[in-house]
């Protein structure tokens, strides 16, 4: 009762607006008395580009888990803060508003009352554009313009508020509508304990520790309008201005620069290997050399002897001689995933490991006890998801075959001192805590450790010149509790702690990330030959890399000892149709039994070069991205081709027939 006095106080300061209108370039938002938009009007053509059948509050309250409107809107001209007032929960935003050539920012810069707000959301603004919807960037397009919203921070995420602040989605910061689109950003209020159903609702009613401070004070958004010509080159300048991420390549920015959608090799190679592995990156015309697994755990990233017998130093030369060959060097790991051999898990498991829950001992136990008693089966009886069976109580590690289903509960068949962790006495009412794992065997950190990690990744980096990494494992983040939020930060702090320039990947996509991320190289070879694994879901990649200013990119193919000349210039053809890059997993052993290996990288090479100095015509990429259609590409000179197309016989499929006992019925 005592905050509203105040609330009416503070507003005698403001005056009251029928319209609040604000200009920014090609760009003008205008606000009604209630904090609704009125107009999103590009300057040139006076034409308005709201879709005017449907609420569009500047802002979105949540409390209590229900969305409320404003009801008012005060602006304070002269500070150019925006007040929206929301009297059924006797709450009050205010906003700063700030204008240049380019765009418009609004900040929160204060959310009264705090505690009861479970976070807001920018709009959701709707649009009438529907042509290109940049549904991860957050930008809508037509012939004629750009119109976005970017987010300016991590604590503002890309898409609709929910309780734990993540999507599965490619992107949900423009939605397209059957009338047109809708642009949205949110933040959740960090500062309160709460329970959410995590990565992606697979653990449900986790408990999240509050992070102390990140309310939604501080949320902040840019929004632009501009010619669909100038649309990334009013981002990048965006992205100056308000201090994002500005990743380079050169000095180039990263979504100008042709080495963001070339093509790489991966292998698993030996330190004394490197030569080799260099000639043959060198031969396939390829921009970088990464290795698939040179660690023998995550978390500390201490090299695997077999392959770095000279640890860091023989790592750090690797990456010298491939820096001096022209060429990048990588190195493949699962963003913040802890293997079991790992210091964060033994011998003395690390307090700061992720939880799916916990419960507390109900008695005192031994060090011979194997039916320890919980209070509680919630966390410790889930099957699915749940594939090392593993708690924590002190600094004693535990692994449990079932929970009983009724009360007094009990851990059964329990393996005391699992990963080499030392087995202890322990109390009644001490916590037990269920960890988060994974089908790869593998355990992960809270917010605080996974911040650890990033940096001893960018250390890791740092101390040996590696300039390659994709976020392989991107939704292990999630285990904080924290959402789209940690998979951001993630990215964010192992950028922020490099001394030089890395190339980088993702197995997801975020709004903020964005300006982190180099390229998207979805699609894995495991699961067939170069025309079966995955290849429709790697084609229809492509229109969402053109909607998000994002280079086209085809995945991950494998080299065998098999692979034929067809089937490779079957995959560089659709390469080349789509301008895309790739990433080909060609181990040495491979190349050196395929009786034509290396005739396969001198492919690789000249299909490369000649997409990229555009030698195909429009028409020719055109026919190149039907996959009923085979090619041959021959060189005839420098910088000179002859492209073949022949006729697609069919698949040859092997089957299976019984035969007499004994005889051969396989084939390869």
């Amino acid at each position: 009762m005592k905050s509203i006095p105040a609330i009416i106080f503070l507003f005698t300061f403001f005056t009251a607006q029928s319209q609040v209108t604000f200009n920014s370039g090609n760009l003008r938002m205008s606000f009604d008395k209630k904090g609704y938009f009125t107009e999103i009007t590009d300057n040139k053509t006076n034409i308005n580009y709201l879709f005017k059948d449907t609420i569009a509050p500047l802002i979105t309250l949540i409390v209590d888990q229900k969305r409320y409107y404003p009801s008012q809107i005060k602006y304070q001209a002269s500070k150019r803060i925006i007040t929206l007032i929301y009297p059924e929960v006797k709450s009050v935003i205010e906003i700063k508003v700030k204008s240049s050539q380019t765009h418009l920012t609004f900040e929160i810069i204060k959310a009264q009352p705090s505690n009861p707000i479970d976070g807001i959301v920018w709009g959701p603004i709707p649009v009438t554009i529907s042509k290109i919807i940049g549904e991860i960037i957050g930008v809508v397009r037509d012939d004629n313009i750009g119109l976005g919203i970017q987010v300016l921070n991590i604590k503002t995420l890309g898409g609709d508020y929910n309780k734990e602040g993540q999507s599965w989605n490619r992107g949900d910061a423009a939605i397209k509508k059957n009338w047109g689109s809708i642009l949205q950003a949110y933040t959740l209020n960090r500062d309160k304990p709460r329970f959410a159903d995590t990565w992606g609702g697979e653990y449900k009613n986790t408990p999240v520790s509050p992070i102390r401070g990140e309310t939604v004070a501080g949320s902040k958004i840019a929004m632009f309008l501009c010619d669909e010509s100038k649309t990334l080159d009013i981002i990048e300048q965006i992205e100056i201005a308000e201090n994002l991420p500005h990743q380079t390549i050169n000095g180039i920015w990263v979504k100008k620069a042709i080495q963001r959608g070339r093509s790489y090799l991966i292998a698993d190679f030996k330190e004394s290997e490197i030569d080799e592995m260099i000639e043959f990156t060198k031969r396939a015309g390829l921009i970088s050399l990464y290795h698939e697994g040179p660690f023998k755990n995550w978390g500390h990233y201490e090299l695997n002897p077999d392959y770095f017998s000279s640890g860091k130093e023989g790592i750090r030369k690797c990456a010298e001689k491939a820096r001096d060959a022209g060429l990048y060097f990588g190195v493949h790991t699962l963003t913040n995933f802890i293997n079991t051999n790992d210091p964060y898990i033994t011998p003395i498991p690390d307090d700061r490991l992720a939880l799916t829950g916990f419960g507390i001992l109900t008695e005192d136990i031994d060090e011979k006890t194997t039916e320890i008693p919980v209070s509680t089966n919630e966390y410790f009886n889930k099957q699915s998801g749940n594939y090392l069976h593993t708690v924590k109580i002190g600094k004693e590690l535990i692994r449990y075959k079932t929970v009983t289903e009724n009360p007094p509960y009990f851990l059964t068949d329990c393996q005391r001192g699992a990963f080499c962790t030392r087995i202890s006495p322990h109390s009644k009412n001490d916590t037990i805590g269920k960890l988060y794992d994974h089908a790869y065997e593998v355990f992960f950190p809270n917010l605080d450790l996974q911040r650890e990690i990033a940096r001893n990744l960018a250390r890791f980096f740092n101390e040996t010149g590696i300039s390659h990494l994709d976020f392989d494992g991107h939704e292990g983040c999630l285990a904080s509790g924290q959402g789209d939020y940690a998979i951001n930060l993630f990215a964010k702090d192992f950028y922020d702690n490099l001394d030089h320039e890395v190339l980088n990947g993702t197995s997801l996509s975020k709004t903020f990330y964005w300006h982190i991320n180099t390229f998207c190289n979805w699609g894995e070879p495991w699961y067939g030959g170069f025309r079966e694994s995955m290849q429709e879901y790697r084609i229809a990649n492509q229109d969402l890399f053109d909607r998000n200013f994002i280079p086209h990119m085809l995945g991950w193919y494998l080299l065998t000892k098999n692979t034929a000349l067809g089937e490779m210039e079957w995959m560089l053809a659709r390469a080349a149709g789509y301008d895309a890059g790739f990433a080909m997993v060609a181990r040495p052993k491979s190349i050196k039994d395929n009786p034509i290996g290396e005739q396969l990288l001198d492919a690789i090479r000249e299909w490369e070069t000649a997409r990229l100095s555009s030698a195909f015509s429009t028409e020719q990429k055109t026919r190149m991205k039907d996959p009923k259609n085979e090619f041959h590409l021959k060189k005839t000179g420098e910088g000179k081709w002859d492209l073949y197309q022949s006729r697609n016989l069919g698949q040859f499929i092997f089957e299976k027939i019984d035969r007499q006992p004994g005889e051969p019925a396989h084939a390869i």
